[in-house]
């Protein structure tokens, strides 16, 4: 997938982008982004709900990338705000919502795999 992030969560943002969450990072520690899945024209992460754990998401960001691998899918309050804190370690946090659980989401984490110096 390749889509552009804007910082914001709204549904106007969410409508034509990635939406970063800006009390987050956008490259060191806790990355979170959150997206549509269904319904709308821009649906980028239709697929999240089939990431299982040990999958890779790649992630660029002005020139340069990270590899994380998943290792949890789960469905989470919506007011359970604990997933977007900031980290020491570098890893990334996708969020959408769930169908016809207005107030759940699903929450996927993956942790920075930094082997790109062995590729």
């Amino acid at each position: 997938m390749n889509a552009k992030i804007e910082d914001g969560t709204t549904k106007e943002i969410m409508d034509k982008f990635i939406g970063h969450f800006e009390e987050s990072q956008l490259w060191t520690g806790n990355v979170c982004l959150a997206a549509h899945n269904r319904g709308y024209e821009n649906n980028y992460f239709s697929n999240l709900k089939d990431l299982q754990e040990g999958e890779t998401i790649l992630y660029y960001y002005q020139k340069s990338f990270r590899k994380y691998i998943v290792n949890k899918n789960i469905i989470i309050k919506d007011t359970d705000l604990s997933y977007i804190e900031n980290t020491e370690d570098n890893r990334i946090t996708l969020i959408t919502c769930v169908e016809n659980e207005p107030n759940y989401r699903r929450c996927v984490q993956a942790i920075e795999n930094d082997d790109r110096k062995e590729e």
